[in-house]
């Protein structure tokens, strides 16, 4: 890998490459989170995980790193867990609306028989008869089962019971598959 494109993680002092770590810049004596890696400024950059970035509050290594205060370093996990959050509500949105996103138990198991998905997101609180089913059907498809619960989709889609949604396979489902995955890295215990 490039030099260029590997950075050291704050807390365990690992050298990794950029695209496993989350940025961070000091702005007007701000913390901002900087997930496009396009603000100025010196990064500082964490592992992708919340445990991780937890215990770079605890320490006060963001601080250190700065060399100063910084505001909103007390609860920098929030916002980066609701940032996150946001992130997967915006590609699935974007999704939906580019139609490489079916939503609803019937049009899924039909995009799963017809071998055209790429992968599948399904509400956390979702019924263990409906996903075992579409698990069933989807034999090597990936599934994202842990990120959202059903409340959480229907207010971000403004719809009612939303519990499985497909993604098509095509571009958009490669872009959006690899920002699932860095959601649920962050969100894994022990990452």
């Amino acid at each position: 890998m490039e030099q260029d494109a590997m950075r050291k993680c704050i807390v365990s002092g690992e050298i990794k490459d950029k695209s496993e770590l989350l940025r961070f810049v000091v702005e007007q004596g701000h913390l901002v989170p900087d997930f496009q890696k396009k603000l100025k400024g010196k990064g500082i950059y964490v592992s992708n995980s919340k445990q991780v970035l937890q215990e770079a509050v605890n320490k006060h290594l963001f601080r250190k790193a700065a060399k100063r205060q910084l505001a909103e370093e007390d609860v920098i996990v929030e916002i980066v867990e609701n940032l996150m959050k946001k992130r997967g509500f915006d590609f699935l949105n974007l999704a939906r609306k580019a139609g490489a996103a079916v939503i609803g138990f019937e049009k899924v198991c039909e995009k799963l028989k017809q071998g055209k998905v790429a992968f599948l997101l399904q509400a956390k609180d979702a019924g263990a008869d409906g996903k075992k089913k579409t698990e069933a059907l989807a034999h090597d498809v990936p599934v994202f089962d842990e990120l959202y619960t059903i409340e959480e989709l229907d207010e971000a889609l403004c719809r009612t019971n939303t519990v499985h949604i497909a993604f098509l396979k095509g571009d958009m489902s490669n872009v959006a598959y690899s920002e699932f995955k860095r959601i649920k890295t962050f969100f894994e215990e022990n990452a």
